[in-house]
């Protein structure tokens, strides 16, 4: 009986002991599983902040490459609005540099045509000079009461000679006066050698400043009519019919009236030297090419 109790005690104290050291193992494992599960959860959360901080990272970085991107968006922008400018600018470039070709080009024309017109000139001036030369001289020991224009050539004739005073009809003696100064004035001025430059001769009446402005410009129209008509009327032998056609085909005649008075040294007008005759002769192409050359002078200066 206590054999068999005594084995029933054994048994029962094998499986305590079997399921105490069974407890013991489980609670091991629950030890082990709440560690590596406490462990798991200490790590997820570690790499849940890591990935949070890599999430973060990558939205900054994400923001850094749009601010990246917007700025090269931006340069590349102005980069193309600098190219177009700089395009622009080397259109306008490349067209100032071809006017400036053309007009580096008209300037070496007008250099050349101004170098024809002044040498034009040149030679009209030297016509000029060498026709007062040859009236100072035609003139120089005559008895005639004249003066030649150093300048200009023009010769003055006192109109005492020539008319009464407030008037116009020839003297006797302005006649005869016309007589001997025309033909010798004339052989000057239609010989062969200068005819072809003479364009014109002009008769310029000039009164004194007493009398109204009309009356005086009346005056000396008739007073260079009369002059020219005595010239080439048909009745007057001193010239042949050749050269009355000659200067019928260059004369003219004008009335200043008072406008252009001489002056005495002290600055008062002269009335018997501003009563008088003028004549004088112009030549082909001067004025032309004095108004030409002021016009290059003009646009080279521009």
């Amino acid at each position: 009986m206590r054999r068999i109790s005594r084995t029933k005690d054994e048994e029962t104290s094998y499986w305590l002991s079997y399921s105490d050291m069974m407890a013991g193992l489980l609670l091991c494992f629950v030890i082990i599983i709440s560690i590596t599960v406490l462990r798991s959860k200490v790590m997820y959360d570690q790499k849940q902040e890591e990935l949070a901080g890599k999430e973060q990272e990558l939205i900054i970085q994400s923001e850094e490459l749009e601010n990246e991107r917007l700025t090269i968006e931006e340069q590349g922008a102005k980069l193309n609005a600098q190219e177009l400018k700089l395009s622009e600018q080397e259109g306008k470039l490349l067209a100032q540099q071809k006017k400036l070709q053309e007009q580096s080009e008209l300037l070496k024309e007008l250099e050349q045509l101004m170098g024809e017109q002044q040498a034009k000139l040149d030679n009209i001036i030297g016509i000029r000079s060498e026709l007062i030369e040859a009236l100072k001289k035609e003139f120089e020991h005559s008895s005639l009461s004249i003066a030649v224009d150093e300048n200009t050539g023009a010769i003055s004739m006192d109109s005492n000679i020539l008319f009464e005073y407030n008037k116009s009809t020839l003297k006797t003696g302005g006649k005869d006066f016309l007589g001997e100064f025309m033909p010798r004035y004339l052989k000057i001025l239609l010989s062969p050698k200068y005819k072809k430059y003479i364009s014109e001769i002009v008769i310029e009446g000039h009164t004194d400043t007493d009398g109204d402005y009309l009356s005086n410009l009346n005056l000396s129209q008739q007073r260079a009519y009369s002059v020219a008509d005595y010239c080439v009327r048909g009745n007057s032998d001193f010239l042949t019919d050749r050269e009355k056609e000659e200067l019928e085909k260059v004369l003219s005649t004008v009335g200043k009236s008072f406008s252009e008075p001489i002056l005495k040294s002290d600055g008062s007008v002269d009335a018997d030297a501003s009563r008088r005759v003028e004549i004088m002769f112009r030549l082909r192409d001067e004025e032309m090419i004095r108004e030409m050359m002021e016009i290059l002078n003009e646009n080279s200066v521009r």
